[in-house]
């Protein structure tokens, strides 16, 4: 178990599932580690958006089937307001629609419901941290989707705004695409961390993004991977 520093505060998190045996399964699971604290619960999207406003949480394990206003919505909202929590997905599927828009719309990354307890303490850490969860093997899932669902439609549009990138910065978005970490993409173009960090910084600036994750669907979406 995590010990917290001390003067730190811990971890702010709100569950989101319609499911109340899944929400206490992870209060159970979160309540563990002393650098968590679970604030809030909903059962729904727009509950969701209260919990957000009245808790004012860092991290969201927000569902994405839900009655009323489903995950993807509700991430929409909550993550166009001022100091915005990060969204973490929690989902029963390996990729689909409602994962990929709820990305677009600011999610940070996307775990799956039977994800190993350790793991998903670790996500809700990176996440509140600013990483993005999403690993070369949901990368993989994500592909497999979007090829399958025709997503040609939404190609010229991602190559678009990609075309404001440097080419540089280009090569530094197709290492998001390929969910590389910033010593990855570092190696493979042969610059130091902090440099793919500035680029990184640079490329999510110009195409109006929140986070890595966001940015890796739209090279999906452009074919570049």
């Amino acid at each position: 178990m995590a010990e917290l520093t001390p003067g730190a505060r811990p971890v702010r998190v709100v569950i989101v599932d319609d499911d109340p045996m899944v929400r206490t399964g992870l209060r159970f699971m979160l309540g563990g580690s002393a650098d968590l604290e679970v604030v809030g619960e909903a059962a729904d999207g727009a509950e969701a958006i209260t919990a957000a406003e009245a808790h004012w949480p860092d991290v969201m394990l927000m569902d994405v089937r839900m009655p009323r206003m489903d995950g993807v919505e509700a991430t929409r909202w909550i993550r166009a307001r001022p100091r915005a929590p990060q969204v973490l997905i929690l989902t029963t599927f390996h990729a689909d629609e409602y994962v990929l828009e709820a990305i677009r719309n600011g999610a940070t990354g996307f775990l799956l419901k039977d994800t190993p307890p350790e793991e998903l303490i670790a996500a809700v850490r990176k996440v509140a941290a600013g990483q993005s969860i999403l690993s070369p093997k949901v990368i993989g899932a994500v592909v497999s989707f979007v090829a399958a669902s025709g997503a040609g439609s939404r190609r010229a549009q991602a190559n678009e705004q990609l075309g404001k990138l440097t080419d540089r910065e280009r090569e530094v978005a197709i290492g998001l695409g390929h969910g590389w970490s910033n010593a990855e993409i570092g190696s493979a173009l042969g610059m130091g961390v902090s440099t793919v960090k500035g680029h990184v910084s640079r490329v999510l600036g110009k195409l109006g993004m929140n986070n890595r994750s966001q940015a890796a669907v739209m090279v999906h979406d452009a074919g570049l991977v």
